[in-house]
């Protein structure tokens, strides 16, 4: 097994260095290496393959979560214990809890997304923000989506804003990173999935949808950037334009709550006895 360093890693090590450089995306892309910080993002890489390459713990964070470093151990990452400056150092957030791991690229090939043949998939489409993106693949890794889509408009999926957002999700379904949209709506629409934009100005109620019985077959919603929405182009490839109702006196419905409604409709339809299962078009 990789050894666990008897001592604090020194400040100056290459390892953190290398560490150190994660932050930034290119170094990110030119390494395939990012950065999963804090106890749940670690427990999740650790478990998943031989995704986690290194760990960095405090001497109180190894004791506190023992079970994580023996997961981490069992699965060969090299171990180093660090000072909190150390960890500070490389982390990202402003109160870094004591783990930082560096975990290899996930992102699984577009066509291997398609041969299974998913039934709900969420495609982020020019989503810029982050936050947002973990979040969204959160909600679809909740909702029991297959696999999400960014396009090569969107956020890089390894921000470690992005990956926090997730709060693990990343490590729990397929994503498929830099896909044109126009390449993401035909390969789904050719291995039979049904694509809806969701847009606040849709001229198709999600409600209504529902009631009509249309949300029970392979779905991929297409969300789009946090200020001005989806394209009119981007708009026009899909076939539905859907929004989500507002009862009440809300202006409106940022991304990630629009998405957690929509996905959630459809897994609910998708489930439903009885439910449509074979809608592809209009």
């Amino acid at each position: 097994m990789p050894p666990v360093s008897p001592e604090p890693i020194s400040p100056r090590s290459t390892r953190v260095s290398a560490a150190r450089r994660l932050g930034k995306r290119n170094f990110r892309g030119k390494e395939r290496l990012f950065l999963a910080e804090g106890p749940q993002a670690v427990r999740e890489a650790a478990g998943h393959g031989d995704t986690l390459v290194e760990l960095f713990a405090t001497v109180e964070a190894a004791e506190r979560y023992a079970d994580i470093i023996g997961g981490a151990r069992d699965a060969g990452a090299r171990i180093h214990l660090a000072s909190e400056d150390v960890i500070a150092d490389i982390s990202t957030t402003v109160t870094p809890q004591g783990l930082v791991g560096v975990c290899r690229f996930l992102d699984t090939p577009f066509e291997e997304i398609l041969a299974a043949r998913p039934r709900l998939v969420a495609v982020l489409a020019h989503v810029r923000d982050p936050g947002n993106a973990g979040t969204v693949l959160r909600c679809a890794d909740a909702a029991g989506a297959e696999a999400v889509v960014l396009t090569d408009a969107s956020v890089d999926l390894y921000n470690p804003k992005a990956v926090r957002a997730s709060v693990g999700s990343l490590f729990h379904l397929p994503v498929a990173v830099g896909v044109p949209v126009e390449r993401a709506v035909s390969g789904l629409r050719d291995a039979g999935v049904r694509l809806l934009a969701a847009d606040g100005a849709g001229d198709r109620d999600l409600d209504d949808e529902l009631d009509k019985g249309t949300m029970g077959g392979p779905t991929a919603w297409v969300f789009g950037n946090e200020a001005w929405g989806l394209p009119e182009e981007t708009r026009a490839l899909t076939d539905a334009v859907v929004r989500v109702p507002i009862h009440g006196k809300a202006e409106s419905l940022n991304l990630a709550t629009a998405a957690a409604v929509c996905l959630y409709a459809s897994a609910r339809a998708q489930r439903a006895a009885g439910g449509c299962r074979s809608v592809t078009g209009n």
